[in-house]
């Protein structure tokens, strides 16, 4: 049974099958994801007991189970990171560049949201293309190292940065920073909703920016909540 004094954060480690349920009533897990469920829910008004019979179904449904990284190695689950979430964040900001281009040329004139969700969104990948080479060029090949030298007996590898909680909040931030500009997205496209006008381009743009939210809020979670405290837990036990 959820207890509504969990945070979203705890629900979504302890039952990696709640993702989808936050997914569907729109319930942030990875940035805002330390309010106690009756917390998110009351900030989007939704009904608790609702909520909590989604998780319960979805916990007890066969065949979809999704993968549990806190007991895989660092390595595995970094690999994981680059392989799953980086790519689709570079094959699909350049393709959803293109259909904003798109659809503002058609229909920016009498909507005037679409400049501002194509402006927004080339900030975020601006900031997304600068901070997941950060993430591929830096800190998971250190932290890397860092579990082998554990696995090894030997010393802590040099790093330029100090501790590594040094990074960690530094890539935190920016995690928040890209939730922040995707929710204004959110925002400005009224939940995703195309207008009963739109053409079929339109309605790929919006579907394409509800998936890439999607995809985004897993991958955050994926590093705020697992990857990232377990390194910080990692280095503290490494001489």
């Amino acid at each position: 049974m959820t207890a509504t004094t969990q945070t979203v954060r705890e629900i979504a480690l302890e039952q990696p099958t709640a993702i989808r349920v936050f997914e569907q009533f729109g319930i942030d897990y990875c940035c805002g994801g330390r309010k106690p469920l009756a917390e998110a829910c009351a900030a989007g008004n939704l009904e608790i007991a609702a909520v909590i019979a989604a998780l319960e179904a979805a916990e007890k449904k066969p065949g979809t189970e999704l993968d549990n990284w806190t007991d895989r190695s660092l390595e595995s689950l970094s690999s994981h990171i680059v392989a799953k979430h980086h790519a689709y964040v570079k094959s699909e900001l350049p393709r959803l560049a293109q259909l904003a281009q798109k659809v503002v040329n058609r229909h920016g004139s009498t909507k005037p949201e679409l400049p501002l969700i194509a402006t927004a969104l080339m900030h975020l990948d601006e900031e997304l293309t600068q901070h997941l080479a950060k993430e591929e060029e830096v800190l998971f090949p250190y932290i890397t190292r860092l579990e082998q030298s554990l696995s090894n007996g030997t010393p802590k590898p040099h790093s330029c940065f100090g501790t590594v909680s040094n990074p960690i909040a530094m890539m935190t931030q920016e995690h928040d920073a890209a939730g922040t500009l995707l929710a204004e997205i959110r925002r400005l496209s009224g939940n995703f909703t195309t207008p009963p006008d739109a053409c079929p381009t339109f309605h790929a743009f919006y579907d394409g920016l509800r998936e890439f939210e999607q995809d985004l809020h897993q991958h955050i979670h994926l590093e705020n909540n697992i990857y990232f405290p377990r390194a910080i837990e990692l280095e503290k036990s490494v001489s």
